[in-house]
């Protein structure tokens, strides 16, 4: 059954149970017959009222479905289903209706933000669309030729040998010791840091497994400063919960991915510097320090997780001044 017909077939239901209700004498069927002889003539669609999209949901519930099989991690699929939320309130249209310009409104709509949340969106709208007509459940893409904002050329902030320092002298209890040495020493992402249960570190190893993007699994390492506050901080745990980090105050459970960026937000407050720390900034930490000491980059791409090597190429862009260091000391004058 079309769009449309479904629509008819609804309103039909809707006045033929009115009208009956009107004249308690007229038998039904009769009514039904004479009621759908008259809409025959006319093309009905239910009204679009705002914020209303008729069948998008279904789509993204099957999209989002996909995803999954296809080994997406629970954060991104959220992320995707937050995004589509958002689009689905701004095009209130029937799907295979959407066009090329829907979406260029729909972004343009966003020109407050930064070029790169903007580029997510985007991102996104391509995923869904494509899969779309890859399922053959519209005809053709109406993102495809919509090109990617031009990003903003910006190198990521990373803290200082000093500011590491302070960070570490501002926390105040193990488990936040724990956490700034777990995140910096492994330059894990912060889904994976979270996930970690206290039987996936290996203390012979000094190492850990974590589950990456792509649902890819690799090896992290940690230091001997890690290890120490680490084992400091689940020693003095009463619970048997087995996440490596929780929550602070009972019931004791895994700490949220919120948990932990609220709780490496406090400690840089306390700790006076100026930058704005979160989680991501001990991995440009761990990432641009690790290259300033002398590692290669297809080792530092292979310790981040990074399957392009153009995304840890930009960490080397900061190792500019330890170039400059280089130079200025072995320069013959």
């Amino acid at each position: 059954m079309s769009y449309q017909q479904g629509a008819g077939e609804q309103l039909l239901r809707q006045l033929t149970t009115v009208v009956s209700d009107l004249c308690f004498d007229v038998p039904l069927q009769k009514l039904h017959m004479a009621i759908a002889g008259c809409l025959s003539i006319y093309d009905i669609r239910p009204a679009r009222l705002p914020g209303c999209n008729p069948d998008i949901r279904e789509k993204v519930d099957q999209f989002l479905s996909a995803k999954r099989l296809e080994g997406l991690s629970e954060y991104t699929i959220s992320g995707y289903q937050l995004e589509l939320r958002i689009f689905a309130g701004h095009v209130p249209k029937p799907i295979d209706e959407i066009d090329t310009g829907d979406i260029r409104d729909y972004l343009s709509r966003f020109d407050h933000l930064k070029m790169s949340s903007i580029s997510k969106k985007l991102s996104v709208l391509k995923s869904f669309f494509g899969w779309l007509a890859d399922e053959e459940i519209i005809t053709k893409d109406p993102a495809r030729r919509i090109k990617p904002p031009k990003k903003e050329q910006r190198l990521p902030k990373a803290l200082t040998i000093e500011e590491l320092e302070m960070l570490r002298e501002a926390c105040r209890t193990p488990r936040e010791r724990a956490m700034v040495e777990v995140f910096y020493a492994t330059g894990g992402r912060l889904s994976e840091i979270q996930a970690l249960n206290k039987g996936d570190i290996d203390y012979q190893a000094m190492a850990a497994r974590v589950v990456g993007k792509g649902n890819k699994e690799r090896e992290v390492y940690l230091s001997y400063k890690a290890l120490y506050h680490l084992k400091k901080y689940i020693m003095g745990r009463l619970d048997e919960e087995p996440a490596l980090f929780i929550t602070e105050r009972r019931p004791f459970r895994r700490i949220s991915n919120r948990g932990i960026q609220r709780a490496i937000s406090i400690i840089a407050t306390r700790s006076g510097v100026q930058k704005n720390v979160h989680p991501h900034t001990m991995r440009h930490t761990f990432a641009t320090l690790t290259l300033n000491n002398g590692a290669d980059l297809s080792s530092v791409q292979a310790l981040l997780g990074h399957s392009d090597p153009a995304t840890t190429q930009i960490y080397a862009q900061v190792s500019e001044a330890k170039k400059k260091e280089a130079y200025q000391k072995h320069l013959v004058q």
